[in-house]
């Protein structure tokens, strides 16, 4: 689901060559002596944590929030994702696997008595808490989809002493429960039950859905939002009590870096191997490659721009920058995502009528040269991006989708022509407005331009030269693009709520995890937690529900997804990650493809 996700690379930033495993993983643990050295880790150009609380809106949901900040320290119910597997792992889950019953309506969670490094055990009492939270005010987390699977199917749910039993109100799919659903869930430790630094609640025990359980649990939540929107409060003592990673946070400051010191009250099976891990903050990729040449970081990213030799084939590595060669090695993979830019087709916008037409996103599709800006701008290190699923999605999941608007300016500008516009002074004009098939369309008035604008993140030379190509065959075609950037924390949030662009882009697309399924409730649902655009298809929404109600295949929701265009589909860069050679790793050294940090497998 999750968002947001941003395109990184390394350990910390990866991607890996294996796309989703729906089976088990079981891990070998390592490592039995006292923790030693430490790691510098870069992490990605303005994208860095700036939100603790592991409930949280979209303008948050990021990897840099979630999976490599939050999921360090606070382990959610159940982890997906160890070395280049996308797998299920049940051993590194705080709870048993889920077991299904009464004709898949009813679940039962058994918990296994992992400890919070205030001593509490993380017990039925602690999910309670999240799903009270959930219950009470859905609206705020950014995974929730109204309609679908926690809460809204929910009938009632009940914990008691390591035992959750939650029922639904029809037969869900148990798998498509566990990867979008449970996979999503947070247990929250009772020191977290405040409404101030003195007050106490109830949202942990109260009963669920019940009036007096909303009330207490909207205000525990103001509370901790309120703090988790301060990031000197990071390494205070409430949210240090809530640890049950392998990790806990030692230094926060207002830049973004950060250090992690071993969690010694952890309970799960992989214990730290190093006595601290930093994570240092950038504003572009080149400081960050500054640091790589002076052999200040530990594991980092390049741009592939400055690499003089491209890819020998999609996923794989060519040879490493030459300023880094001797002490880096490097890696790449495709991630568990597809990459994408949000269309904007809110009413806010002035431009919505255009973007509501399907042969003008057509024509702007057709103007996107996948092949020739993973050739020039990634060097090889990318995918072509056609649906809204992952580039290696096992037939198991869904059949093959072909791209239905290959690279064509000259049929993207007959698209215009015969739909009415005319090019003057370069830029396509509506002179037959109306709404027949060969005029503007609906709310596109004589005189009307195709003038757009577009914000995407900064600090990426890849990124800059991938939409300054874009706005640059856009042109050709007659449709013109002003543009901004801005970091990828900002950009995020304009593109959960802007007005003011037609096109927006933080440069990573979209990450399956933590909904690990890659079906389209979260993103083309009319009302979809990460529907940032507002696009809204009643047969899509036929089409997703055959797939989470249901048990279809994939198929036929990602053609149509393909055809009809929620979205601008966008080269998925691979990015290419760097680690010392000297530094040693227990899962191998292809990065994760759910962009998991876990630096407790490394060690020197």
């Amino acid at each position: 689901m999750q968002l947001g996700r941003k395109l990184r690379l390394g350990m910390t930033v990866g991607a890996v060559a294996s796309a989703l495993s729906l089976g088990l993983i079981a891990p070998t643990v390592v490592g039995a002596s006292a923790p030693s050295g430490s790691i510098t880790v870069a992490e990605g150009p303005g994208a860095n944590p700036n939100y603790i609380f592991p409930y949280m809106s979209c303008s948050f949901f990021s990897v840099d929030n979630i999976n490599q900040f939050q999921m360090e320290m606070y382990r959610p119910l159940y982890w997906f994702g160890l070395g280049a597997s996308s797998a299920f792992v049940p051993s590194l889950s705080v709870a048993a696997s889920p077991k299904f019953s009464n004709g898949n309506k009813t679940v039962t969670i058994q918990m296994k008595g992992w400890k919070f490094a205030d001593g509490q055990t993380v017990n039925a009492q602690s999910v309670m808490f999240f799903l009270n939270m959930y219950k009470a005010d859905p609206g705020s987390y950014c995974g929730y989809n109204p309609g679908y699977g926690i809460p809204d199917q929910v009938a009632n749910v009940h914990g008691s002493g390591n035992t959750v039993v939650m029922n639904f109100k029809s037969s869900v799919n148990p798998g498509w429960i566990l990867y979008n659903y449970l996979s999503e869930i947070t247990p929250f430790p009772n020191s977290w039950d405040m409404t101030s630094a003195t007050q106490k609640s109830n949202c942990a025990t109260g009963a669920y859905g019940a009036a007096s359980t909303n009330v207490a649990c909207k205000n525990v939540e103001a509370y901790l939002d309120k703090l988790s929107s301060n990031t000197s409060t990071y390494t205070s003592k409430l949210w240090q009590s809530g640890d049950d990673g392998p990790w806990r946070l030692t230094s926060f400051d207002n830049l973004g870096n950060l250090t992690f010191a071993p969690n010694n009250k952890y309970s799960g099976p992989q214990k730290a191997q190093l006595a601290s891990v930093k994570l240092k903050a950038y504003t572009s990729s080149q400081a960050e490659e500054n640091d790589l040449q002076a052999g200040n970081l530990t594991i980092g990213f390049v741009d592939p721009s400055i690499l003089t030799q491209p890819a020998p084939a999609p996923g794989k590595v060519g040879p490493n920058w030459g300023a880094l060669s001797q002490r880096y090695r490097m890696a790449t993979g495709p991630l568990w995502n597809f990459n994408y830019a949000p269309f904007n087709f809110s009413a806010k916008d002035p431009k919505a009528a255009a973007i509501s037409q399907l042969y003008i996103r057509q024509a702007l599709q057709m103007a996107v040269d996948q092949i020739g800006i993973i050739k020039n701008a990634d060097k090889g290190y990318g995918f072509p991006i056609y649906s809204p699923l992952p580039p290696n999605t096992p037939a198991s999941v869904s059949g093959p989708v072909s791209n239905p608007y290959p690279f064509n300016l000259t049929a993207a500008k007959a698209l215009l022509t015969s739909h009415g516009w005319t090019e003057q002074g370069g830029v396509m004009t509506c002179t037959s407005p109306g709404s027949g098939s060969s005029q503007c369309g609906a709310g596109i008035d004589q005189g009307y331009q195709l003038k757009f604008s577009i914000v995407w993140a900064s600090g990426t030379p890849s990124l800059d030269q991938t939409f300054n190509a874009e706005i640059a065959d856009w042109a050709q075609i007659g449709i013109q693009f002003t543009h901004s950037t801005d970091t990828f924390n900002n950009v995020i949030a304009d593109c959960s709520g802007g007005s003011g662009f037609q096109i927006c882009s933080w440069g990573g697309g979209w990450i399956y995890a933590p909904d690990y399924y890659p079906s389209g409730e979260t993103l083309f649902a009319t009302s979809g937690g990460f529907n940032v655009g507002s696009y809204n298809d009643s047969h899509m929404n036929t089409l997703i529900n055959a797939t989470t109600y249901g048990t279809a295949k994939l198929t036929d929701y990602a053609k149509y997804a393909a055809q009809q265009l929620p979205v601008l589909y966008q080269p998925q860069a691979t990015g290419v990650g760097e680690t010392l050679k000297t530094l040693k790793s227990s899962i191998g050294w292809a990065p994760n493809p759910l962009e998991n940090f876990m630096p407790e497998y490394l060690h020197w």
